[in-house]
């Protein structure tokens, strides 16, 4: 038991000390939404919690997935999204990131 103690101070106290010499750049990874009718809905609704990149990298998705995944975002992480938003964002999804099928 003291080891463990030990073995995690240490680990505690180490990391306290970890510096990095020179600068550290995080890179940017700039996504563009299609600009088509509903961005705006999915600007104002979807960006607050994640970036555009979550939705490019769902890959092409049925409309029955895209539904889903708006519901999920109500539903499970109460996202505040208005119940006249969701057809509007699930259409514009998928129009744009569709596979051309509904289910």
């Amino acid at each position: 038991m003291m080891k463990k103690l030990v073995l995690i101070a240490g680990l505690l106290v180490g990391s306290a000390f970890a510096q990095v010499d020179g600068k550290i750049e995080v890179p940017n990874i700039d996504y563009k939404l299609k600009q088509a009718k509903g961005v705006d809905s999915v600007q104002a609704n979807c960006l607050m919690c994640h970036s555009f990149g979550y939705m490019e990298n769902q890959g092409l998705q049925s409309r029955k997935f895209w539904h889903e995944k708006v519901m999920k975002m109500i539903n499970a992480f109460k996202a505040p999204i208005a119940k006249e938003d969701v057809p509007v964002i699930t259409d514009y999804l998928y129009k744009n990131y569709g596979n051309g099928k509904l289910k």
